[in-house]
């Protein structure tokens, strides 16, 4: 299995990313935008979620089908992202048709990370940007993109580091899985005692350094959390509930909509692989999964629908690894390559 052509979540055909962001108000938007209607459903672990949308989500529920997902700084402000983007696409006459309606009702779930007191100018008045960041972001959805501090990752910290957006594709026998991250952890990406990621295991083609797992002390993976120095560790506890990694992993397998819940849940395990702890109180860390069929085979079987899980779970640590490895310093937030001089 290796990455596909871009290693990004676009090498999965009919999936474009665009972002909008502020570098002032320190933020952003990510908006994933499928070419047609796509099968989708989300897995939420953290305990502190920012959502929009996301019961629609469930299998049992009437919604088979998505035609945007959001990712957004600015927690609950951040919310009304996705109001920009369902107009935008409302504009554009994508969304679902009803008998002697003038509009079309696009369905758009959203989630939100906290970066509200990240240093940047927040002091917007009466109208949060987030709306208008949404229709940016439309504007510039296509097949390539920025990550690190782009979209939704711009104003993101990781535990002590500065955080971001990251992106990582794999492509086996036919099918192509991608992920899209925005790291916004209260937990760390970095091993404690070593200049390493978690991720560094999953790493294909350099992505990240060319660290590999042949650096990671062996007592590391088994050291208290409690013990070392807090440039090892996590968040700050007066930073503590301004946290939350979130993203989307998507396929070209034809999945259905509880396949796609099977999918997202497998897939969350590439969030404990490459940040520690995770899925604490303090985030709202939450993972859609979106199928664009585009491979054009029927539903897989069970042990297939397994492989492709197993491929979204190590995509997701590796495009966290990459949202940290990618990220620049901002303001007092300094990036994993500066304080690790990498």
């Amino acid at each position: 299995m290796l990455p596909g052509p871009k290693n990004l979540i676009t090498d999965v055909a009919g999936i474009k990313v665009g972002n909008g962001h502020d570098r002032g108000l320190l933020s952003g938007v990510t908006v994933i935008l499928p070419d047609d209607p796509a099968v989708a459903a989300v897995d939420v672990r953290g305990g502190a979620p920012a959502t929009r949308e996301t019961d629609a989500l469930d299998p049992t529920c009437l919604v088979e089908a998505v035609h945007g997902l959001v990712l957004s700084g600015g927690s609950v402000f951040g919310l009304d992202a996705a109001s920009g983007v369902t107009h935008w696409l409302a504009e554009q006459g994508r969304g679902f048709s009803f008998r002697d309606q003038p509009h079309v009702c696009p369905v758009v779930p959203a989630a939100c990370l906290f970066d509200l007191t990240n240093g940047g100018d927040k002091a917007w008045g009466a109208m949060p940007p987030y709306r208008e960041l949404g229709r940016l972001a439309c504007d510039a959805a296509g097949e390539d993109f920025a990550i690190g501090n782009a979209g939704a990752g711009l104003g993101a910290l990781a535990g002590c580091y500065k955080g971001g957006l990251g992106s990582a594709s794999v492509a086996a026998e036919g099918v192509t899985v991608g992920a899209l991250i925005a790291v916004n952890a209260f937990g760390s990406p970095v091993v404690p005692g070593a200049s390493v990621l978690w991720a560094a295991p999953y790493e294909q083609a350099n992505e990240l350094g060319g660290a590999g797992a042949l650096h990671i002390p062996l007592s590391a993976a088994t050291r208290s959390l409690t013990t070392g120095t807090k440039a090892d560790l996590l968040a700050s506890s007066d930073t503590a509930g301004q946290n939350t990694t979130i993203g989307v992993v998507a396929t070209d397998a034809a999945l259905t909509p509880a396949q796609a819940k099977r999918v997202a849940i497998m897939a969350t395990d590439g969030m404990a692989r490459a940040l520690r702890p995770v899925h604490t109180p303090y985030d709202g860390d939450l993972l859609f999964a979106l199928s664009t069929g585009a491979a054009g085979a029927a539903p897989p079987a069970p042990a297939e629908l397994a492989r492709i899980g197993a491929m979204a779970a190590d995509a997701v640590a590796r495009a966290i690894g990459r949202g940290v490895w990618e990220a620049e310093t901002t303001g007092g937030w300094r990036s994993f390559r500066e304080i690790h001089d990498i």
